[in-house]
Order: C-alpha cells, then sequence, then structure tokens
C-alpha cells in the first residue's frame, strides 16, 4: 500500500543551541563558513545540537529504462547487472570511497532488465524489468511507480534500525540520464535541451536522439509537475523512484540525507513534488558537470558541497561529501569553547 510516512519538521531548539554553540568556539564567528551551517542544519534534521554522523551507509538503487531503444546510450543494459556484480565485489568508484569514509553498501535490484539474485549486499526488490519506452507512453503504471517509491522507504527504515546517522543515495541504470533530464524539465519548465547532457559519452548524433526523445516524450505524457508520482511514472525510472523513497523515508525517521550528482537530482525533484517538507533534510554531495544539474539545486534552492568536475553516479559524490560533513561534525562536538580553554573572547 502506497502510505508515505510524515516528515517532521527540523529541531528549530537543536539547530539554535548548535548555532549558538558554534559562536562560542575557540574561533571568530562564522571562520568555519559552511562547515558550521552543515552542522547546525545536522542538528536541526537529527534534532540533537550535539549530532554525530559515525554510521554511516550509500544505498545504490539499480534500474533499467526503456528510452534505450532511441539510441539514448552507447551501453546496453547488460552493463546494469554487471556492474552491481562489481559493486558487490567492491570494485567500483562507489566501493573505494565508501571503505575511505567508513560506510557500508547496499544495493538493490529495483527495476533493471536482466534477473539477478539476492546475495550479501544486494536486495531483491523488482517492481518491473525495466521501465517502457517513454517515447510513446509512460515509463511504468502509477501503481509501479508508487511501489518503487515504497522500495526505498523500506529499504532505507531497514538500514536505520540496523544503526544509521546518515545516509548517502546513488545509482545504477543505462538510460537513466535521460531520464533525470526528461523529469528536470517536467518540474523546472526549462526545455529539453536546457537541461540535457551527454551521460556516459554520447557523441553529438547520440545527443541530438537525447534530446529530441525527451522532447517527445514529454509531448506524449503531458507529465504533470505538481503530481511528483504522475512526472515519475510517467518519465521517470525505477530506482529514481526508489532513490525518491529513501530520501522521504529518512526524512521521516529525521536522518539527514546525501545526495549524489544529476540523476540523484531528479529523485530529489520528484521526492520534493510528493512532499515539499523534504528539502531541508536533503544535503547535496556535489555539483554534477551534468547541464541540467544545476537546474535541480536551483529549483530545490540547494547548494552543493562542493565541485569537483564529477559526472559518474552511483553515490560517488555523495559519499565523499561524507569526510566534509562529519568535519563539520566534529568541529562543533569536539573543539572547546572560549570558557572550556580558559581563552579570552574579548
Amino acid at each position: 500500500m502506497y502510505n508515505l510516512p510524515n516528515i517532521p519538521l527540523l529541531d528549530e531548539s537543536a539547530a539554535r543551541a548548535a548555532r549558538e554553540r558554534q559562536n562560542k568556539l575557540t574561533k571568530p564567528p562564522g571562520a568555519l563558513g559552511r562547515l558550521e551551517d552543515l552542522s547546525v542544519q545536522i542538528a536541526g534534521i537529527t534534532g540533537n545540537p550535539m549530532p554525530t554522523v559515525e554510521r554511516k551507509a550509500v544505498i545504490v538503487m539499480a534500474g533499467d529504462h526503456g528510452v534505450c531503444a532511441e539510441g539514448v546510450s552507447p551501453f546496453p543494459s547488460e552493463v546494469t547487472p554487471q556492474m552491481v556484480y562489481n559493486f558487490l565485489r567492491g570494485g567500483a568508484a562507489v566501493n573505494v570511497l565508501a571503505r575511505q569514509a567508513g560506510a557500508r553498501v547496499t544495493v538493490v535490484d529495483v527495476g533493471s532488465a536482466c534477473p539477478m539474485e539476492a546475495s550479501e549486499g544486494l536486495r531483491i526488490e523488482k517492481v518491473a524489468l525495466g521501465t517502457r519506452n517513454m517515447t510513446v507512453g509512460p515509463a511504468m503504471t502509477r501503481e509501479e511507480a508508487e511501489q518503487a517509491v515504497m522500495v526505498g522507504v523500506r529499504v532505507v527504515n531497514d538500514e536505520i534500525n540496523r544503526g544509521l546517522d546518515i545516509v548517502a543515495v546513488g545509482e545504477m541504470g543505462i538510460g537513466n540520464s535521460t531520464a533525470a533530464a526528461a523529469i528536470t524539465a517536467a518540474i523546472t519548465g526549462l526545455s529539453a535541451a536546457q537541461v540535457t547532457g551527454r551521460g556516459t559519452g554520447v557523441d553529438d548524433a547520440g545527443f541530438s536522439k537525447k534530446v529530441s526523445a525527451i522532447e517527445r516524450a514529454l509531448a506524449v505524457n503531458l507529465p504533470d509537475a505538481a503530481d511528483g508520482i504522475d512526472v515519475l511514472a510517467k518519465v521517470g525510472g525505477l530506482e529514481i523512484g526508489a532513490m525518491a523513497g529513501v530520501m522521504l523515508g529518512a526524512a521521516a525517521r529525521r536522518v539527514p540525507v546525501v545526495i549524489d550528482g544529476f540523476i540523484c537530482g531528479s529523485a530529489a525533484l520528484i521526492a520534493a513534488a510528493i512532499n515539499p517538507a523534504v528539502v531541508p533534510f536533503l544535503i547535496p554531495g556535489h555539483r554534477s558537470v551534468e547541464v541540467g544539474h544545476q537546474a535541480v539545486l536551483t529549483r530545490l534552492g540547494l547548494k552543493a558541497v562542493f565541485d569537483l568536475d564529477m559526472r559518474l553516479g552511483e553515490g560517488t559524490g555523495a559519499v565523499l561529501a561524507f569526510h566534509i560533513i562529519e568535519a563539520a561534525v566534529r568541529t562543533l562536538r569536539e573543539m572547546a569553547t572560549f570558557a572550556e580553554a580558559g581563552v579570552s573572547a574579548e
């Protein structure tokens, strides 16, 4: 049943206490810049004026896209399960960065086109064998879109129950940058050309096919920008819906969500369209070089932690941001105040 949990407001009392402590630490107020803001945001999210983010996880959602029939990606859908098994062996970029950050990795097959078997680190929550070709009709039914969102809610609740202070979200799916651009165009009102990038390195001919496919999908389906499930069903992806569900589920449990690049950003647009209260619980790890990602961040009113010209996906930028976010929280918790250090504040 599609029954989303309620999302609370930020705890203003905890955030205020964190800000007051930041202003008493042995530094000029504001001298740590956005580190201070991040620590205050996490205090408000968690309801703890002295929060910790030691228990970390990244959830990688896998799904495929019927729009690949339009030649929008140079890679076949078989790459998705191949990369999933690479994740499980610990050989992907997200695994390397997660190990460095001390984060566990959970991979979820929510909609790959190929059958996969459950194994350690892999959950099978398959709603469908990929989406349908959105240029000729909806990518999925409304019920499938709702099911995908609930997969994310269910998975993140299980991860929180295992012990979790902060979660990153990532994805793997051939063709998903096309769906992300379609979602972004639908919700922001920008044209397909304004939000479409080259994804996994398509050439000029491939780029033209991609823009054309998005334009046709939007014209055929006429997604309702005010209805996140409608947009998701008509031009989205199963893994995108599941990422949106992780965001909504984590926010309901007061767990900060670090979002990745463009595809993950499109899931954030869906989550915000479903429930705008989710936005203060989101922290964009980085700004992708994908042209549509800045449109996503602008729409959500969010600023990325860093910009390193990344565009891989998988949750890599979000996991890399764990280091900076943990530094923000540690300075709040571990720095001495002027009074504690016996240093004159005058």
